[in-house]
């Protein structure tokens, strides 16, 4: 133009270049996010995400796609993965913050199933780890409980129940009154019930706390 002013762009010009914009956007996408179609339920995760563990089979699905994996997708270009979309959940989020959450509503069996299907052993580990600690939770059963009767004077009372050991507990203080008559003074008898619980106990067999402890 006049002046050595520089004119417009031709539209060839910005053409090329709007052009070469809008081609680099939908790789880079692409690229980041990926799409999984799991027995017909979508998740969308980031390459990065299911990539966290190098040996598993959604890393070798989404950065090592080849022909040899001989992946499908389906019409939305989602990954096709024929398996319960129930127990993905906690596979994908362990793999987005490296934590073991599973709904109660969930057999964490089938959380274990899952991941040694997808390869993740360090997953599979903490399964099992969470298993085994349920089953010794519940084959332990509810506490139960031992119950003894000791019967003492007013004046052995206090003595009785600050030296009990061994596990034993307080429960209840009984008077019966006055049975014994030693001089002009009257003797208060009590019974005091104690417990313990059975499984601290060695192989079922409760000690005697003393000699005075009678059933």
């Amino acid at each position: 133009g006049p002046g050595g002013a520089p004119g417009p762009p031709s539209p060839r010009a910005a053409g090329a270049a709007a052009g070469s914009a809008g081609a680099l956007s939908p790789p880079a996408a692409a690229s980041k996010w990926v799409r999984l179609n799991v027995g017909g339920t979508y998740f969308v995760s980031t390459r990065q995400t299911l990539c966290r563990e190098p040996k598993s089979f959604l890393c070798r699905l989404c950065c090592q796609d080849g022909p040899e994996l001989g992946s499908d997708k389906d019409e939305t270009g989602a990954y096709l993965i024929d398996r319960d979309p129930t127990y993905f959940g906690p596979i994908l989020n362990y793999l987005r913050h490296g934590k073991l959450i599973i709904n109660k509503e969930l057999a964490e069996e089938g959380v274990l199933e899952e991941a040694e299907f997808y390869n993740i052993a360090s997953l599979v580990r903490l399964v099992k780890e969470r298993i085994r600690d349920n089953e010794n939770r519940t084959s332990q059963g509810p506490v139960k409980h031992v119950y003894r009767v000791l019967q003492c004077q007013e004046e052995e009372l206090t003595q009785m129940v600050s030296t009990m050991s061994d596990g034993w507990k307080f429960e209840q203080l009984i008077s019966i009154g006055s049975s014994y008559n030693y001089g002009n003074e009257d003797q208060a008898e009590f019974l005091c019930v104690v417990s313990r619980e059975l499984n601290n106990s060695t192989n079922g067999i409760v000690k005697e706390p003393s000699e005075k402890a009678k059933v």
